[in-house]
């Protein structure tokens, strides 16, 4: 599997500041009036990187999380239209600064998920993944499993949320926002 590092913003160092990176999942845009809320844009706006863990469902929705400045990486999910699918991968490693996280969209019944994510992404510190909408921030032997819930599409959760997490080294502090 390739690991695409992430590069810092020009002109600064990487070894020297907090990374500070937006995770979102399953926002299923556009979708009649539905909109990221605004306390997620800003968020993301704030970010020195956004992924996203599938269920953009739409080219147009990632050039729009494009738009907001900080660079994108994602993986593809279910409900992503074939243009999508055919751009972004089934998953994916993302390194930030010695940090390695993996990502995907779907990780599988509930039954053993976190030794399966462990198993599937040994290299990596993290991993993200969505498919559910259920928001998890939980730590499993070296791994740091994590979804994001949704922003947009909360179903059976009592909030919309999304995940920002601090990053220096290989160090990583996950926090669950609700938006």
């Amino acid at each position: 599997m390739e690991v695409r590092p992430f590069r810092a913003r020009a002109g600064t160092r990487r070894r020297r500041f907090l990374s500070r990176v937006a995770v979102i999942s399953d926002t299923h845009l556009p979708r009649g009036t539905r909109t990221l809320p605004e306390a997620c844009v800003k968020l993301l706006r704030g970010a020195d990187l956004i992924l996203h863990a599938g269920d953009f469902v739409s080219v147009a929705f990632l050039q729009e999380l494009r738009a907001l400045g900080p660079p994108v990486e994602g993986v593809h999910g279910n409900m992503d239209e074939p243009a999508l699918k055919a751009l972004l991968p089934k998953q994916h490693v993302v390194e930030v600064d010695s940090l390695r996280i993996g990502m995907v969209h779907d990780a599988g019944p509930r039954a053993r998920r976190e030794a399966r994510l462990a198993a599937r992404f040994p290299e990596c510190g993290a991993v993200v993944y969505g498919h559910s909408h259920v928001p998890q921030v939980e730590r499993f032997q070296h791994l740091w499993v994590l979804n994001p819930g949704s922003p947009t599409d909360k179903r059976r959760q009592p909030v919309a949320t999304m995940l920002v997490l601090r990053i220096r080294g290989s160090r990583i502090t996950p926090e669950l926002v609700n938006v």
